[in-house]
């Protein structure tokens, strides 16, 4: 029996260790360019870390001063770039808009005043679009901030302040198409942005003003403005008997029962697990303080629902109520919030 065994266990075919699969075209394509790209913004922080950064605190510190609008310009790539950086610059409390520098010579110089300032973004720093703007610029001593890889070019030389970003590879193979060179671009435009939101004290409330719309607005909603309140809240006395207190509390159909003190003090929850925890046959004549679980999690009208969500999920329970000076004046409840699409 064993040899047959070992003539069984011989006659097997060994297993075929599971490898990898080769990465296509396609992905080891993306591989590459994301390798670039990375190697531009290293090379963009390097710089940040040693000459550049005193331009660019020189450039936050000029578009923090500004009186009017920043006013961003560009041609081809480098113009989509600058429309998204003019709007990340208005959606977080620097007012600021794009133009475009062929309609600029065609009327649009009308737009900009002394008191705003200009961005220019051009890689090369000689784009012959920009000529007109620049030379509006110097000619009613409108500030000019420019982003460009060549402090010496033309647009480098005119300006009051340079952000020069470091030469790098395109990820392109052949170094033409705008790749790595727009990435640098943007980033730099998102750390001009998010540096002027700290240094104004830009707040998350302030952030609501300008998204009311959207998935996003639902987070920048108040709690006081999704919240259960008046006749809708449940509420019981804390001496209140059990069976008046378990009626309010079918009614309001919220899963809860906030318990108040005679000042009208939020001092106890009584939850769906309160109730299992005390069944039985003394439940019903028992007051709603015998029963409930005191100091429940509270938060404010003026907390975000967002952040509300977030004590809800990390807590793991689904009421919070909301108070004032101790006192409940609303319920919110994680259905509520998800309703919102806080989520």
């Amino acid at each position: 029996m064993a040899s047959l065994v070992q003539r069984r266990s011989m006659s097997r075919k060994p297993e075929i260790a599971a490898t990898a699969e080769p990465l296509s075209l396609a992905i080891t394509s993306a591989l590459r360019t994301l390798e670039a790209e990375s190697s531009g913004l290293t090379a963009l922080m390097v710089a940040l870390r040693n000459g550049l950064g005193e331009a660019f605190e020189a450039a936050v510190q000029a578009l923090r001063k500004v009186q009017g609008r920043v006013i961003v310009s560009g041609i081809g790539k480098s113009g989509h770039i600058g429309r998204k950086i003019a709007a990340t610059f208005a959606s977080t409390g620097t007012p600021a808009f794009f133009i475009h520098p062929s309609e600029a010579a065609h009327g649009d110089l009308g737009m900009i005043t002394p008191q705003d300032v200009l961005l220019a973004i051009s890689w090369s720093g000689e784009t012959i679009e920009l000529k007109n703007l620049v030379n509006y610029s110097r000619r009613f001593g409108v500030p000019l901030i420019s982003i460009t890889s060549r402090a010496t070019s033309g647009l480098g030389q005119a300006s009051d302040v340079v952000i020069e970003l470091p030469r790098a590879s395109e990820a392109c193979p052949h170094g033409l198409a705008p790749t790595t060179s727009t990435t640098m671009q943007l980033v730099i435009g998102d750390c001009l942005a998010v540096a002027l939101l700290e240094a104004r004290g830009f707040s998350a409330t302030d952030f609501k003003v300008f998204h009311p719309g959207g998935s996003l607005g639902a987070q920048l909603k108040f709690v006081a403005d999704l919240m259960h309140k008046d006749d809708r809240l449940p509420l019981a006395r804390v001496d209140e008997p059990m069976t008046e207190a378990l009626v309010t509390m079918t009614q309001k159909a919220l899963g809860c029962l906030g318990v108040v003190d005679g000042n009208g003090q939020l001092v106890g929850i009584i939850t769906d697990g309160d109730l299992r925890r005390h069944m039985g046959p003394t439940l019903l004549t028992a007051m709603a303080g015998q029963v409930m679980t005191p100091t429940p999690k509270t938060i404010k009208p003026t907390t975000l629902a967002s952040a509300a969500l977030d004590i809800l999920n990390k807590s793991r329970i689904t009421t919070l109520f909301v108070v004032e000076r101790g006192k409940p004046i609303g319920l919110v409840h994680v259905h509520d919030l998800l309703r919102a699409s806080v989520a």
